[in-house]
């Protein structure tokens, strides 16, 4: 057998960093370790009496959470990957050599403590915190919008049975079954405030007003909420609504007339604002491969969906953070 060099024990010389390290090295500077760890640890296990294993540390844990949600992995596979990558290992502050490295289960007890104390909207609301302090999440506007997450439709398990919290929906000529994040962003930023999950058949309209801070004067949003205005659930909201028109009739609009220019103009301007709620959706779901929902029910695909954007956030506004130490 081939004798190993030590270029393949973790001595190898790197002249190039990893697209991958450059990414967790950036969120390890930008992420508030220290206020997101205040959260969690008052309701951490604590040592026994009778002594047994003791427990991993709550920032490790926590590191290892985040790794789920930017590479999209399982309770199973995160363990997996701790063994198989070291960049990871190196994020987490374990070493092969002389740590214990946690196993699925210690994994998985630590989301379902996370879920059992509402920690995701805590952590959003630190997060948001931190960066309305820094003057980058402001309150004049906001831009709502919806999108769909699969979820499996096979009933090929141990029950026979679909998730009775996920429903089907159909979105032009082609039928969905999972799951919708709602999701009201700063129209200025483009940073997320709020999240709300449903079944995928609940209409985005109905949602709007779960979407306001309250302290807004415009609202932004697509044509699948012309009405809202006239809604009875926000009679109370003293905003502005600029809904998009519908595509059929901004096509029939004749650009002969100076008049329906002037609108059409109107509509561009209000798509570049809206824009900006797209921006989140294709992180989770182009960058870090969040396409299909994890977990059986809702409130748990909900509150990693808040994690997710929690961290969309922080990536968005990473270098003004990093420059200001």
């Amino acid at each position: 057998m081939k004798q190993r060099s030590l270029g393949e024990n973790g001595f190898e010389y790197r002249p190039k960093k990893t697209r991958k390290q450059i990414f967790l090295e950036q969120m390890d500077q930008v992420i508030p370790w220290a206020e997101l760890v205040a959260l969690i640890t008052p309701h951490a296990p604590k040592p026994g009496s009778r002594g047994g294993r003791p427990a991993f540390a709550v920032e490790t844990m926590l590191r290892i959470h985040f790794l789920q949600q930017w590479f999209n992995l399982s309770d199973p596979a995160a363990e997996e990957a701790l063994h198989d990558v070291p960049v990871f290992r190196d994020f987490v502050a374990l070493d092969i050599g002389i740590d214990a490295l946690p196993d699925e289960s210690t994994i998985l007890r630590f989301r379902h403590l996370l879920e059992k104390h509402g920690i995701a909207n805590q952590i959003m609301a630190t997060v948001n915190h931190m960066l309305a302090t820094q003057g980058l999440l402001l309150k004049a506007g906001t831009v709502i919008d919806a999108t769909i997450i699969a979820a499996p439709a096979s009933t090929k398990n141990s029950t026979n049975t679909r998730d009775p919290d996920m429903h089907q929906t159909r979105k032009g000529k082609q039928w969905h079954f999972g799951m919708k994040a709602h999701i009201g962003v700063d129209a200025n930023s483009g940073l997320v405030h709020t999240v709300v999950g449903t079944a995928a058949n609940v209409h985005d309209v109905t949602q709007a007003d779960k979407l306001l801070h309250g302290q807004e004067v415009d609202v932004f949003a697509d044509a699948g909420y012309q009405g809202v205005a006239k809604r009875e659930e926000v009679n109370n909201a003293n905003v502005n609504w600029h809904i998009a028109m519908r595509p059929g009739k901004r096509r029939a609009l004749n650009k002969s007339s100076a008049a329906n220019r002037l609108v059409h103009q109107l509509e561009r301007l209000k798509a570049t604002v809206r824009a900006k709620v797209e921006h989140p959706f294709q992180i989770i779901k182009c960058q870090w491969g969040y396409r299909k929902v994890r977990y059986r029910g809702l409130k748990k695909n909900t509150d990693q969906l808040i994690t997710l954007f929690a961290l969309v956030n922080l990536w968005k506004v990473r270098h003004h953070l990093m420059a200001i130490g």
